[in-house]
């Protein structure tokens, strides 16, 4: 008598009853999955908004960085080689466009700025305005600390009477940047956390409802990796149906923003839009609901799954 070989199973089915037993199970408990997925939504389109928000604040001083120069005015007793050396200085340490400014040119544009006012300008005996250099500062060059650190070297010089680069403004923008980024990391990092509980308390219940089926499949010896498996496509399930609801949402808020209905936001948007890298948005949204749902997923089977 010959005794035959046990067929193997293939992968393909193998995960084809994983996911059969992961969406079987959602559409059987369809509340404690909607909560789990609601939560990791909220989780996921909070980090959106933070992302979007801090992606616009960097977009609006980029171009507010296009208008901003580091202005150096120059004493009555600069010399020629001394303007010079500071002039090939600048264009160095900053890489911008570094261009001279005569005290008629500049008096020309302060009467332009003034308008009608500015003709009270002509009138004058003398031309109280200075020789300048102005410094178009590339976007790598527009860090408020490293133009601080700048100015107070030249201003040291003895020939330069003051620096100017727009401080307050460039450091405020800096500072809500930081405080948003920061704001969404925490506001992320505590909801990721409270995601990952919800999931895993979500599958929890899943696991005890299924302790039959469970002991069942360890009795016809049933791998520990095989009962594990459909808990864990249900956290990855979970976790793409949030990254992409979140996605949406986020599209969503973005046009709402862009719209008429959105006036009061009118001032972050650039040219009547708001800046978004959605390609990028979106590898993270829905890469963070994954991440999250499996995180959720093997969390509750390593505690709970005894097998």
């Amino acid at each position: 008598m010959q005794w035959q070989r046990e067929p193997t199973v293939s992968v393909a089915a193998k995960l084809s009853y994983f996911v059969r037993s992961a969406t079987g199970s959602m559409v059987r408990s369809p509340f404690v999955h909607v909560i789990a997925i609601a939560a990791l939504v909220l989780s996921l389109l909070g980090y959106g908004v933070a992302r979007i928000a801090s992606s616009q604040l960097d977009a609006l001083m980029a171009s507010l960085g296009g208008d901003v120069e580091l202005t150096v005015y120059l004493g009555d007793g600069a010399s020629g080689e001394a303007v010079d050396e500071l002039e090939k200085s600048l264009a160095n340490r900053t890489q911008g466009l570094v261009r001279r400014v005569s005290p008629a040119e500049a008096l020309g544009r302060l009467a332009t700025q003034l308008g009608d006012q500015g003709r009270a300008l002509t009138d004058l005996a003398e031309n109280p305005l200075p020789w300048s250099l102005e410094v178009r500062l590339p976007e790598g060059a527009r860090d408020p600390a490293s133009l601080a650190a700048l100015a107070e070297k030249v201003r040291a010089l003895p020939f330069v009477t003051q620096v100017d680069y727009g401080a307050e403004a460039l450091e405020r923008l800096s500072l809500i940047s930081r405080a948003i980024t920061l704001a969404g990391l925490v506001v992320f990092t505590l909801v990721f956390l409270t995601a990952i509980v919800i999931v895993s308390a979500t599958l929890q219940l899943a696991i005890f409802s299924r302790r039959d089926e469970i002991e069942i499949q360890k009795l016809v010896g049933a791998t520990d990796r095989f009962v594990r498996m459909p808990f864990l496509i249900e956290g990855l399930l979970q976790g793409l149906v949030a990254g992409a609801l979140a996605l949406g949402l986020s599209f969503a808020l973005v046009r709402v923003i862009e719209s008429e209905h959105g006036q009061m936001f009118a001032f972050a948007r650039l040219s009547g839009r708001v800046v978004v890298d959605w390609l990028r948005l979106g590898a993270e949204q829905v890469g963070g609901g994954v991440l999250l749902g499996l995180s959720g997923s093997f969390l509750a089977v390593r505690r709970f799954l005894r097998v």
